[in-house]
C-alpha cells in the first residue's frame, strides 16, 4: 500500500504582503505530477490546508481544482482539518491490498477539553493524555497494518518560526501515544522530519513559508507499507516556482553584476547590508535588481550594539504559568501570591482549552 503524504499547505497565505497563490498553484501541480509518476493507492492531506479559518475565494477554488484533479488519478484522498482550518469545510474518504486489510484512522488538531466532554471518565490533564486517550478508544487490531492521520506537535520535533508556537510547550504530544502504530502521517511542523523512527513523521510544508525554513528542503514524502512492520519512506523533492532565500553583504557586492549574475533574481528575499551608514532607498533600488525583495534589515555596529532586551530561556522546558511569573516578578519587583498563581493557573488552562 503506498502513500503519498502531504500537509501544512497554507493555501491563501500571504508572507510580508506577498500573496504566494501562484506559488501554491504551481507546487500543487508539481504534486500533481509526481502522483502520476507515482501511482500511490491513497493521498493524505494532514491538516492546514488552508491559512485562515474562513479562507479566501481564490483559496477554496484552487483547493477545490487539486482535489478534483486527484481524483481523476484514481487515488483515494485523506483530508484532515488541522488548527488553522476549519473542519466544515474539509470531508474526508474511507483500503485493501495483497497483504490485506489497512486501516487508516483521522484524528484531527485537538485540545485536552474536547476529548473530555467525549470521554469524561478518562484521566486527561495533557495533550499526550488527549491523544493517548482518543487513539486508545479508536480500538486498533495490532495484528493488521495501522495508519493514523494526525496534526499536533510531537515532543522532539524542530519547529519553525512560521507554526504557531505555544508557550511553554503546553501543547507537546510524547510519541509514546503512538506506540505500535505502523505508520504516523503528521502535520504542523513545516519541516520534514522524522521522530524517533521512520514511521513517525512530519512531511513538512510544499514551500517555505518564513526565512527561518530557507534551509529546508521542501519535499513530499512516499510511504510503502508491505507485510505488517515493513515500512518504506522516501522523499521526492519539491522545486518551487520562486524560491525563499537570504542575502547578505554590502550594497556595492550585491549589486555587482558578477553576483546576481546567473541567479534567481526572481527569488522571494530577505537581504541583510552590512555597510555602515544606511543606503537611501535602499529597498527601492535593491528592488532593480531583486524585484521580489520582501525584507531588508542592517548588520553593522550601529545595530549591534542596540540595546536588546531578552526573552525567557529555556521557553519550552517551562509550563506557561512559570513563564508568566517570571514576567510578573520581572514588572512588579515581587512573586505572584497564592492567590494571584491559584487565579493565573485557572485563567491559563481556560485560554488553552477554548473556554474563554
Amino acid at each position: 500500500m503506498k502513500f503519498i503524504h502531504l500537509s501544512d499547505l497554507h493555501l491563501g497565505k500571504r508572507l510580508n504582503e506577498y500573496s504566494l497563490l501562484e506559488d501554491q498553484a504551481y507546487i500543487l501541480e508539481e504534486c500533481l505530477r509526481i502522483v502520476g509518476e507515482e501511482r500511490p493507492d491513497a493521498v493524505i492531506l494532514a491538516g492546514d490546508i488552508y491559512d485562515k479559518a474562513v479562507p479566501s475565494a481564490e483559496a477554496v477554488t484552487l483547493f477545490d481544482d487539486f482535489l478534483v484533479r486527484l481524483s481523476g488519478c484514481g487515488v483515494r484522498v485523506f483530508v484532515l482539518s488541522g488548527n488553522h482550518d476549519s473542519s466544515e469545510r474539509l470531508a474526508f474518504g474511507g483500503l485493501t491490498d495483497a497483504y490485506g486489510p489497512v486501516n487508516v484512522y483521522m484524528l484531527p488538531f485537538v485540545k485536552p477539553a474536547h476529548v473530555r466532554r467525549c470521554f469524561p471518565d478518562s484521566e486527561i490533564a495533557s495533550y499526550t493524555d488527549a491523544v493517548r486517550t482518543a487513539v486508545e478508544q479508536m480500538h486498533m487490531d495490532p495484528a493488521e497494518r495501522n495508519v493514523l492521520i494526525t496534526h499536533q506537535f510531537v515532543t522532539g520535533a524542530a519547529r519553525s518560526e512560521s507554526e504557531d508556537i505555544s508557550v511553554g510547550g503546553a501543547d507537546n504530544v510524547d510519541a509514546s501515544a503512538f506506540d505500535g502504530i505502523d505508520y504516523v502521517a503528521l502535520g504542523h511542523i513545516h519541516g520534514p522530519q522524522q521522530i524517533g523512527s521512520e514511521r513517525i513523521r512530519y512531511c513538512g510544508t510544499p514551500l517555505k513559508y518564513s526565512f527561518s525554513e530557507s534551509g529546508h528542503i521542501k519535499s513530499l514524502t512516499v510511504a510503502e507499507l508491505r507485510e505488517k512492520g515493513d515500512l518504506r519512506v522516501r522523499t521526492v523533492p519539491l522545486k518551487p516556482l520562486r524560491d525563499l532565500r537570504e542575502l547578505k553583504g554590502t550594497y556595492m557586492e550585491l549589486t555587482a553584476r558578477s553576483f546576481y549574475a546567473g541567479t534567481e533574481t526572481g527569488d522571494y528575499l530577505h537581504i541583510t547590508l552590512t555597510d555602515e551608514e544606511d543606503i537611501p532607498d535602499a529597498v527601492g533600488k535593491l528592488r532593480v535588481i531583486y524585484p521580489n525583495l520582501m525584507k531588508l534589515d542592517y548588520d553593522n555596529r550601529r545595530t549591534r550594539s542596540s540595546t536588546v532586551i531578552g526573552g525567557a530561556e529555556n521557553v519550552e522546558e517551562k509550563t506557561p504559568l512559570e513563564l508568566f511569573g517570571e514576567l510578573y516578578e520581572k514588572q512588579n519587583g515581587m512573586p505572584l501570591s497564592d492567590e494571584q498563581a491559584r487565579f493565573s493557573a485557572g485563567l491559563i488552562e481556560s485560554i488553552w482549552e477554548g473556554r474563554v
